[in-house]
């Protein structure tokens, strides 16, 4: 194991092990690594420091783990290892109360640090939902705001095609590891963001989406984004708690209304009647309410 030859791990490479072994979002594991930092944390892993229950399954893990090899996976996709203390780091992410070990990035790292809007709904959307995100996305795009979505069919695709077609950057950040095109009819899609924007993924190159990590990526989407507009979802809807976790960070949340009978509009009423949306109707609007905002 390329580990044990050394007596001293650094940052990056503690980093990216961790990042290899360690589920997505863990809470208990990313607050130790963010107060100890993830050297010393590797390190109290490899000397028996932890209870074998809480790290047992990872040392395994780590066992099979050669951080060369990790890298070239890494070099192989054409994207880039980033982690807390990189130049391109997003530090608005830091606020999350689980903040990611590191990122995987496909793409332009600098869009990242630059002003962007989520923009996210249904995979099932109306006609009208599916209008909306168009209208919201082209107009924000052409004001120079980029795009973060999830990269799922619906609400999240219209934002994604949006951006591209309007000449914006869009960010997407999906389940999935950035060689896995998920889901696949929106791999000419991902081509795309990649190109011209990001992806972003919280697991290695090669990994294949798993249903629990759509709603651990939805705190990055979040964290992301100086704002988060819900167009269109429905009552129980992953929207929801995408919208949930921005508010928790304090960013600001928008959901757009729909008819009073329509199940794909029942998530936006439920988050503007528990007061965490402001309702929005035009674009203007939403424009309004960010216009103030900075990511610095």
């Amino acid at each position: 194991m390329y580990i044990q030859t050394k007596t001293l791990i650094d940052e990056f490479e503690s980093r990216l092990i961790l990042f290899s072994v360690i589920e997505p979002g863990h809470a208990g594991w990313s607050a130790e690594i963010q107060s100890l930092g993830a050297s010393r944390v590797l390190e109290g892993m490899l000397a028996g420091e932890y209870n074998p229950k809480s790290c047992g399954k990872i040392l395994e893990k780590i066992s099979h783990t050669n951080v060369d090899m990790l890298q070239s996976a890494v070099n192989a996709s054409n994207a880039e290892f980033i982690y807390p203390g990189h130049s391109k780091w997003p530090a608005q992410i830091d606020q999350l109360s689980n903040p990611p070990i590191g990122l995987i990035v496909k793409g332009d790292l600098n869009c990242l640090n630059e002003k962007s809007i989520a923009i996210i709904g249904t995979r099932e959307p109306s006609e009208t939902g599916l209008r909306n995100s168009r209208s919201f996305s082209t107009r924000f795009a052409k004001h120079n705001w980029h795009i973060v979505s999830g990269g799922a069919i619906g609400i999240d695709s219209a934002a994604h095609s949006a951006a591209l077609r309007a000449g914006g950057k869009t960010i997407a950040v999906i389940a999935s590891g950035v060689e896995v095109d998920y889901p696949p009819v929106n791999s000419e899609l991902f081509k795309k963001i990649s190109a011209h924007g990001a992806l972003v993924s919280e697991v290695m190159p090669h990994v294949r989406a798993q249903q629990n990590r759509f709603l651990t990526r939805n705190r990055l989407i979040a964290a992301l984004s100086c704002a988060t507009l819900v167009v269109e979802a429905a009552y129980r809807s992953g929207s929801l708690r995408t919208a949930r976790d921005a508010a928790a960070i304090f960013r600001p949340v928008m959901a757009v209304p729909g008819p009073i009978n329509s199940p794909t509009s029942e998530g936006c009423h439920r988050l503007i009647i528990e007061r965490v949306a402001e309702l929005v109707s035009s674009v203007s609007e939403v424009m309004e309410l960010v216009k103030p905002i900075s990511i610095k």
